[in-house]
C-alpha cells in the first residue's frame, strides 16, 4: 500500500475451473491474490485503499448451509474479516454496488491482462461513475497495472516463506529417494508416478507444484515429458522432474538414475558433464552477482565437455558464439522458485541482467539431451540427463535447500543397488 501512494489495489482470486462438464478442478487460489491475503476460496475479491484513511476491504462468499453441505464449509465475510485481519468484509453480491464509490478520484491498481472478466468489471466500474457524475469527473484518473509491484515483494523471501520452502524441498527430496528405491525393469512410468505422489501427500502436500516428468529411455529427451505411460528397461535412464506444493510454496527437484544398477560408460560421462556444470553454476551464486553468471558457466562447462566427448567441434568461444551447444542443451539453467514453480520476478532491470539478492530462491538445471544422428556415437543416442536443484541466496553463499537429494554417481548406484536387493 505505500508504495502505490493514494490509490485503490484490486485483486481477484482465481475463478473455479471446470474439469469435464459438471465437475471441477481442485480449486488453487490465485498467487498474488493469496499472498497479499492468506485467504483461499474462490468468488472473492480483495481491496487495499492506500492513503491517509487507508483501509483493506474483502468480498466473499456468504454462509450458506445447503451448499455448504455439497461443497465444504465457507469462512463467510465476519469471521473471514476476523481471521485474517481486514477493516471490512462483504458478501461478494456487493461489491458492484460498492466499488463506484470507494474507486471515486483514485487511482486504481489491479493485475492487468489475466482474465477478461477481471478488466471488464474494472472498466464497468468506471463506466458507472461516468454516468453518475455529469458535471464533476469523479472517474479514477489513472488505472495501473500492479503485477510488478507485488512480483518484486515476491521474489524476496522472508524466513517464514523459506522455512516452507525447506520443508518442500525436504518432502520432494524423500520424493526421489523413494523412486530410487522402488524402480525396477518392467514397471511402468505411471507406476513410479504413483509412488511419488504418494509421499507429497502423505506428508501434507496440496499438490504438486506441478505435473511430474517420469520419462525413461528416449522420453528423457523430451523437455516436458509427462504422458508417464512406457515401461521401463533394463540399461536404460530414468529421468525424473518432479516436486511437491506445500502451503502454497512449490519445491523443484530433478534426477537422473538408471533402471538397472549402475550407469553405463556413456551414461557415466554425460552425467558427470552435467553434474559438474551445476556445481560450477551453483558456486557462483552469491548476492550482487548476475543472474546470467550461472547459465553461461553452465554452459561454458557443458561446451568443453561437448569436444571432450567428440560431439561437438572447435573452441569453447566458438561453440559458445555460435551457440553449437543448443544441439544438446537448448534451455535455461534455471528459473525463479516460490509459490509459482516458475515463480515471478524480472530477470533483466533495463535490459541488464539483474543481480543477486538474499532471500532469493532459484532453480539451477542444466542438462544434455542426445537424440539420434548419424554424425553422432551410437552408444550416446538416448541419452537424457538433467540435474536441479532449489537454491536460497544467503549471506553465507549458496544454499542448497534439495542437498538431500541423492546426486553423485556413487550415492544414486548405492541406493539402486539397494533397491535391487530389496
Amino acid at each position: 500500500m505505500d508504495a502505490i501512494g493514494s490509490g485503490v489495489i484490486i485483486l481477484f482470486n482465481a475463478p473455479e475451473q471446470t474439469r469435464s462438464r459438471d465437475t471441477q478442478h481442485r480449486y488453487r487460489h490465485d498467487s498474488n491474490f493469496y499472498y497479499l491475503s492468506g485467504f483461499s476460496e474462490p468468488d472473492s475479491i480483495m481491496l487495499l485503499v492506500a492513503g491517509a484513511k487507508s483501509k483493506t476491504i474483502l468480498f466473499c462468499r456468504e454462509k450458506n448451509p445447503e451448499l455448504e453441505l455439497w461443497d465444504g464449509i465457507r469462512t463467510g465475510p465476519k469471521k473471514a474479516a476476523e481471521i485474517h485481519g481486514f477493516d471490512e468484509a462483504y458478501p461478494i453480491n456487493q461489491f458492484h454496488k460498492k466499488l463506484p464509490n470507494i474507486i471515486k478520484n483514485k487511482k486504481i491498481f489491479f493485475d492487468m491482462g489475466i482474465h477478461n472478466v477481471w478488466d471488464e468489471t474494472i472498466m464497468n466500474a468506471v463506466r458507472a461513475i461516468h454516468a453518475k457524475s455529469k458535471r464533476e469527473n469523479e472517474a479514477p484518473d489513472s488505472i495501473c497495472d500492479i503485477k510488478d509491484i507485488i512480483y518484486e515483494m515476491r521474489l524476496i523471501k522472508d524466513s517464514h516463506e523459506l522455512n516452507i520452502m525447506r520443508r518442500a524441498a525436504e518432502i520432494s527430496s524423500n520424493a526421489h529417494k523413494r523412486a530410487m528405491l522402488y524402480v525396477r525393469p518392467g514397471l511402468y512410468e505411471y507406476q513410479v508416478e504413483a509412488e511419488i505422489l504418494h509421499e507429497f501427500n502423505k506428508n501434507g502436500c496440496q499438490a504438486p507444484a506441478y505435473t511430474s516428468v517420469v520419462a525413461s529411455g528416449k522420453n528423457s529427451c523430451i523437455l516436458h515429458y509427462i504422458e508417464n505411460n512406457d515401461q521401463l528397461k533394463n540399461g536404460e535412464l530414468l529421468l525424473i522432474d518432479a516436486g511437491c506444493e506445500l502451503e502454497s510454496y512449490a519445491s523443484d527437484i530433478t534426477r537422473t538414475f538408471p533402471i538397472g544398477k549402475h550407469y553405463s560408460p556413456p551414461q557415466k560421462d554425460i552425467y558427470e558433464l552435467v553434474l559438474g556444470a551445476q556445481i560450477a553454476a551453483i558456486d557462483c551464486i552469491s548476492e550482487g552477482v548476475s543472474y546470467e553468471q550461472p547459465h553461461l558457466t553452465a554452459i561454458r562447462t557443458l561446451s568443453q565437455g561437448f569436444i571432450d566427448l567428440g560431439l561437438c567441434k572447435g573452441s569453447v568461444d566458438s561453440i559458445v558464439e555460435n551457440k553449437d551447444y543448443l544441439d544438446f542443451y537448448m534451455h535455461g539453467t534455471g528459473h525463479w522458485l516460490g509459490m509459482d514453480v516458475h515463480d515471478v520476478g524480472a530477470y533483466k532491470i533495463k535490459n541488464n541482467s539483474r543481480k543477486f539478492k538474499n532471500g532469493m530462491v532459484l532453480t539451477v538445471e542444466p542438462g544434455c539431451y542426445i537424440r539420434p544422428k548419424k554424425e553422432i556415437p551410437e552408444h550416446f543416442w538416448n541419452i537424457g540427463i538433467r540435474i536441479e536443484d532449489d537454491i536460497v541466496v544467503s549471506p553465507s553463499g549458496p544454499e542448497v535447500i534439495t542437498s538431500n537429494t541423492p546426486k553423485t554417481i556413487n550415492e544414486i548406484e548405492d541406493m539402486r543397488k539397494i533397491a535391487h536387493e530389496i
